[in-house]
């Protein structure tokens, strides 16, 4: 089934209206759909309060009007799931298409943390945020989160499957935090997503675009 992903850049004076709409998005016709804060980078403190962006799976696109009046740009990408491993809110979200794919491509992390795991966690972040920002094929990437503590994951675009592929499994510090994780035992529930991005439209500026890349 499809995945969209939406991302808006709302005004600074409106930030209220829009974490309210956050925390109680009301019904929405999807298979399913999470509303969500977003970050700079990828520690607590890096909340971006002006951009808000929300994953949803539907059989038709959707429109959000409502966070598209409020937001002052917007960018929306439609995806094809390549592959998904893991639980989001105790549900398999995303039904995998095998293909290959010699285009962009999109990976979803998002995790849970065991707060007695949290701090050792974050102090685990700092060395893989570094690698992420210099590595090669990468075309835009932020944090995003259901609640700014304890919620938490990251969006990535790449150039090809095979930038990502590379920085996943090469890059020394990223590498490490991997082995690491099923021995720390971090995460209560954690997901990994690969998409095909079949169309972005909108202001990709919203995205965080390396326009160099």
């Amino acid at each position: 089934m499809p995945v969209t992903l939406h991302v808006w850049r709302v005004p600074r004076h409106r930030v209220g209206v829009a974490m309210v709409r956050l925390a109680f998005p009301g019904p929405h016709r999807t298979s399913f759909a999470k509303f969500l804060g977003t970050a700079d980078g990828f520690g607590p403190t890096d909340a971006d309060l002006t951009r808000y962006a929300a994953v949803t799976v539907s059989e038709r696109p959707i429109v959000l009007h409502n966070w598209d009046k409020l937001a002052v740009a917007k960018a929306r990408i439609d995806l094809t799931p390549l592959s998904s491993r893991g639980t989001w809110s105790g549900r398999e979200p995303f039904e995998p298409v095998h293909r290959k794919t010699d285009g962009m491509v999109l990976a979803l992390t998002r995790a849970r943390l065991r707060p007695t795991r949290a701090r050792a966690f974050w102090k685990a972040i700092p060395p893989v945020a570094r690698e992420v920002d210099q590595a090669p094929g990468l075309l835009a990437h932020f944090g995003i989160g259901e609640a700014p503590i304890g919620f938490q994951g990251t969006i990535s675009l790449w150039r090809s499957a095979a930038d990502l592929a590379r920085f996943a499994y090469r890059q020394p510090e990223h590498r490490a935090v991997i082995a690491r994780t099923p021995t720390d035992g971090w995460y209560a529930e954690e997901l990994f997503a690969r998409f095909a991005v079949d169309d972005i439209s909108g202001d990709r500026d919203v995205l965080g675009w390396n326009k160099g890349a």
